[in-house]
């Protein structure tokens, strides 16, 4: 008997208009290419005559690369609205490929309103989700990182929004970390449930009242320690924590670099020390993690940061591949299917969420 060969996933990259150049971002492709082998169908979506003076130079291109042609890039100066009025932008045709199912999924570093508003557009919401989320995943002491979200999307969110959010991100950190009952935390000012503002007092009551492993309020000091799995936060502050937690890297190098000319003992100590620093560096380091999913949309989209390194490229093509091998768009859908979109969360439901590990089993009365 013969086995069925894999089915290649299908990523769709966008090499234009990120803050980096295009051959930068098609660089990190590559390794991604080259990374996942036959598992892998990528497609450089942008200019043919960029992308082929930068193919042309490598002599031994990946069999599992193509090229979808873009006439256009929406520049990050732009507004969302500019960004989805450009129908043959690199962003609308590599998410119009996904929509037409010649794609899988979508990876872009270029203006992040711009991939989110057009991927609402273009792929819509899961059914019963309010509004879409950015993940994003921060290192911990215990090496394991926690997933905040939403860390940019939604400015102004309602009790019941950062509520879904909870759900997405359970589902997420289940399926792509393999945590069994995500621990889910909300960022308040507190760990007090009185603690907060009246949209954070009013969310914990949902938390509290659903079937998610939810474990009250959690504050910003509590996300290094891996204290939760995920973290639930609106767009304004959740981005506010991104952006803080991206200086962190630069602002330990250069502190240690200063340190190090200080005087021959501090270098002595130092050259010592050098792997354990390199250790650190890497663990702020945000090309790691690749880039961050928006969770809640028809399909599967990575936004990656403008200035995104090959490796974070790399990075994110390997995660966008996993989530869609893991389906995390489908059972995002049937969690909420399951559980009135997401606002009774299970509580009328008997039963283990299908036994998946997001939703631990529902607790009896007396545990409420």
């Amino acid at each position: 008997m013969r086995n069925n060969p894999v089915k290649a996933i299908t990523v769709a990259l966008d090499v234009m208009g990120a803050d980096v150049s295009p051959e930068s971002i098609m660089a990190g492709g590559f390794e991604a290419a080259r990374e996942l082998g036959k598992r892998l169908r990528l497609v450089f979506v942008g200019k043919r005559e960029v992308i082929s003076d930068f193919t042309d130079a490598h002599r031994e291109l990946p069999e599992n690369i193509d090229i979808e042609e873009a006439a256009y890039a929406v520049a990050m100066s732009e507004t969302p609205t500019e960004g989805i009025r450009k129908k043959k932008s690199s962003i609308a045709v590599g998410l119009a490929m996904q929509k037409e199912g010649r794609a899988d999924a979508f990876v872009s570093a270029g203006n992040t309103g711009a991939v989110m508003a057009s991927s609402v557009m273009t792929l819509g919401k899961i059914e019963g989700v309010s509004r879409p989320a950015i993940a994003a995943l921060f290192p911990t002491v215990h090496g394991q990182p926690t997933l905040a979200l939403d860390v940019g999307a939604n400015v102004d969110c309602k009790p019941f929004q950062l509520y879904q959010f909870g759900i997405m991100g359970s589902i997420y950190a289940s399926l792509m970390t393999g945590r069994t009952s995500p621990r889910v935390g909300l960022l308040s000012i507190g760990e007090e449930k009185s603690k907060g503002n009246e949209q954070i007092v009013q969310t914990w009551d949902l938390f509290k009242k659903s079937a998610l492993n939810f474990i009250g309020n959690v504050e910003g000091r509590d996300i290094l320690t891996g204290r939760a799995d995920v973290v639930v936060a609106d767009g304004f502050v959740g981005n506010a924590l991104l952006k803080f937690a991206e200086s962190v890297e630069g602002f330990l190098t250069t502190k240690i670099r200063h340190q190090v000319q200080t005087n021959i003992f501090s270098r002595v100590g130092a050259a010592l020390m050098k792997p354990f620093l390199r250790r650190l560096r890497m663990t702020f380091d945000y090309s790691e993690y690749g880039g961050a999913p928006l969770l809640g949309i028809g399909g599967v989209c990575i936004v990656c940061h403008g200035t995104s390194s090959p490796k974070a490229i790399k990075n994110a093509v390997i995660t966008a591949a996993e989530m869609v091998r893991h389906r995390i768009g489908d059972n995002i859908r049937e969690e909420m299917a399951t559980n009135d979109n997401g606002i009774k969360n299970g509580q009328e439901n008997k039963r283990e969420n299908r036994g998946s590990g997001v939703i631990r089993p529902i607790p009896t009365s007396n545990q409420l």
